[in-house]
């Protein structure tokens, strides 16, 4: 993780910032299982109570450029600004994690109860009411699943700054529970 690249969607009257975010982001998780699974990482260097408009690829300069050559931003050129690859400043703030939460809703627990068979359909309704639902409040992306054709939520979170930095492997996502990035 010692190189990395912003690119900054850039709205217009016709389509939103969040907008275009979700389908850069949809092509990059495309992307990445494709051109170098594992090995680039993403962060969102505006992330506050949004996402932001800037999604940040970290990763090698051979891994990074890997992933440029790609046509993977076809259809989005118009509306984002890629900067050059640059190596990661020397004054970094630290090291943080970022990685997918992920809650499960009352009707996934119910259906797994009854599947399990530790309780009838209607033991279920009545034991897993729907106002058990957790109501997560991270900012998230909103991509179409390719396989099932429906709609969901990545929740993102940025952990917390790490003076040391953990090497491994990144999601299809670009993200991990333990690998870390640079954060600056």
């Amino acid at each position: 993780m010692d190189h990395y690249l912003d690119i900054q969607v850039e709205p217009d009257i016709e389509i939103t910032a969040p907008a275009l975010l979700n389908n850069l982001f949809a092509k990059f998780h495309r992307a990445m299982s494709q051109y170098c699974a594992g090995k680039i990482a993403v962060s969102f260097p505006l992330y506050k109570a949004s996402l932001g408009d800037t999604l940040r690829l970290h990763g090698s300069q051979p891994d990074l450029e890997q992933l440029m050559m790609q046509p993977w931003l076809k259809g989005l050129r118009d509306y984002t600004n890629v900067s050059a690859i640059m190596p990661v400043p020397k004054d970094i703030i630290g090291y943080r994690t970022v990685h997918r939460v992920q809650k499960k809703s009352p009707h996934n627990l119910r259906k797994r109860a009854v599947a399990k068979g530790r309780m009838t359909e209607q033991e279920a309704l009545m034991k897993i009411p729907d106002s058990l639902q957790e109501r997560l409040t991270l900012p998230f992306l909103q991509i179409q699943s390719l396989s099932s054709q429906q709609v969901m939520r990545i929740y993102v979170l940025h952990g917390e700054i790490q003076s040391e930095a953990v090497t491994g492997v990144f999601s299809s996502y670009g993200m991990s529970r333990t690998s870390t990035i640079p954060w600056f």
